[in-house]
């Protein structure tokens, strides 16, 4: 009787907890916390800490790889699309998106690609960290502030830091609320936060239509590796401006969505482990993932306050906090900031020209990573 006893509680999860789950148990109840007590982007939040809450559950194999005739863990199965939902949230994204306010103030342009200064200062200090090439590079675009482009750069270039990678990106990103506004008030005096722009142009349906084309003809033809990215983006866009193709710019902004968000939420957060994520090298990335969200922050208001000093009609150096992209999380930040400064000021809308601009910005990023340390 005492074997069968034995034998019973060897098979169960409680013969293996070790304190490395109990500390990854207690980070995905605080993802939780956020996520449902705090709000802070639930959609992205709950997913995740509910994926690794179960991993870190001993024995329950969601991530385990088929072995003989025993299949594999569902997260499994769900990580073998690493390479095809992000190109597909990308599409839902571009359904999503109202491009008009980047049309209208070219000058977003830059405040985007200014905050990309993050990624690349991250890759420097992750060389001088000691990871090589391909790992700096997926750890520098985590301050790209976009999770399926880390997501898909890692897959490419360092599979092997795709959890600490993922789960950073992902978490950082619904973190803005808390990361970016300190930044924000350091950076800006209470007279740029007030300042007022003056309303943006009207955008034509055509210019609407032709944007997403351009886009894609200069910046494929510039980094051809980012297809999958840009292509879909402005694919998702052509659905939402087009006004003939209702039902698949429904079908990409909100059903297929939301079952990319379910699907890559609990494979992200499955694959922090213990195992995996309690050890000195995944530490050091998330601190250069904080590293390259702040200085991607700082850059793009920094940018803005140095454009105002050329630029007759002056920019609130908030919008150029929205360049780290995380559409629209970013931007929704600098109206909440702006508004503390002045309940009457209105920055969302100019805040998403940026935002827009930072997450093409973070894409070709990702193709200037490929194209000089792709292992192709």
């Amino acid at each position: 009787m005492g074997n069968v006893i034995e034998k019973f509680f060897l098979s169960t999860g409680f013969s293996a907890f070790a304190w490395g789950n109990l500390v990854m148990l207690l980070i995905s109840f605080a993802l939780f916390y956020l996520g449902i007590r705090k709000k802070f982007e639930p959609l992205l939040l709950v997913p995740i800490a509910f994926g690794m809450f179960l991993a870190n559950l001993p024995l329950s194999g969601i991530f385990s790889e088929p072995s003989g005739h025993a299949p594999g863990g569902l997260a499994w199965y769900f990580a073998l699309g690493f390479s095809i939902w992000p190109p597909l949230i990308f599409m839902g994204i571009g359904a999503m998106t109202d491009f008009g306010a980047l049309i209208a103030n070219p000058k977003s342009l830059l405040l985007g690609a200014a905050a990309q200064l993050g990624v690349f200062l991250t890759f420097a200090g992750a060389i001088l960290l000691g990871f090589n090439a391909q790992e700096a590079s997926s750890i520098g675009i985590i301050g790209g502030a976009s999770g399926p482009t880390a997501i898909y750069l890692t897959q490419l270039l360092a599979p092997g830091l795709l959890g600490p990678i993922a789960i950073a990106a992902y978490s950082y990103m619904a973190l803005i609320p808390i990361i970016q506004p300190p930044i924000i008030r350091l950076l800006t005096t209470e007279k740029d936060r007030r300042i007022r722009m003056e309303q943006l142009r009207p955008v034509t349906r055509t210019e609407k239509i032709v944007f997403p084309l351009l886009v894609s003809l200069v910046v494929i033809l510039l980094v051809p590796s980012v297809t999958p990215l840009i292509g879909m983006l402005m694919l998702g866009n052509v659905f939402r401006e087009c006004l003939v193709t209702e039902r698949l710019r429904e079908t990409a902004a909100n059903a297929l969505m939301n079952i990319l968000i379910i699907i890559l939420g609990v494979t992200v957060g499955a694959t922090a482990s213990a195992q995996k994520f309690l050890n000195l090298r995944t530490l050091a990335i998330l601190g250069l993932g904080v590293a390259a969200f702040a200085i991607g922050t700082a850059a793009g208001l920094v940018m803005a306050r140095v454009l105002n000093i050329f630029s007759r009609n002056q920019i609130n150096p908030l919008i150029g906090s929205a360049g780290v992209s995380a559409v629209p999380m970013a931007a929704r930040v600098s109206q909440m900031e702006g508004q503390k400064a002045d309940p009457n000021n209105f920055l969302l809308m100019h805040a998403m020209g940026p935002n827009v601009a930072g997450a093409i910005g973070a894409a070709v990023a990702a193709g200037v990573f490929l194209a000089l340390f792709g292992l192709n």
